[in-house]
């Protein structure tokens, strides 16, 4: 339960890093952050496993670069859904779903549970 509550602190500090970095993208506070993984939690356990399958054909044409446009988009609706975090564009949701991703590796990497 502890390693769940740091992760999402993590990712909420991330995430007003990424609005801090990435020009087109802000968020209100750390309380609308929290909201934002929340949401952003959902929207990839929910609906981007559909949308994987049905751009598959996109995807290998792509070489799996079609994933990016994915992540990208799924970066906006969360944004769209969630008050108080905004997302001007096409390009500002490329780059903050890129920094959220190479920035929560360390998160997701640290709050791994050890396997014996």
């Amino acid at each position: 339960m502890l390693r769940l509550l740091v992760r999402w602190v993590l990712s909420a500090l991330i995430i007003m890093l990424t609005a801090h970095l990435v020009p087109g993208i802000t968020i209100v506070g750390f309380s609308y952050a929290m909201l934002a993984v929340v949401v952003m939690a959902v929207v990839n356990a929910f609906i981007k496993p559909i949308l994987m399958f049905i751009s598959l054909p996109a995807n290998i044409l792509t070489l799996g670069l079609f994933t990016f446009v994915i992540n990208a988009l799924l970066f906006m609706l969360v944004a769209y859904i969630t008050p108080g975090f905004s997302v001007q564009n096409f390009w500002a949701g490329l780059a903050g779903s890129l920094v959220v991703a190479i920035l929560l590796v360390p998160v997701v990497l640290f709050t791994e549970k050890k396997k014996q």
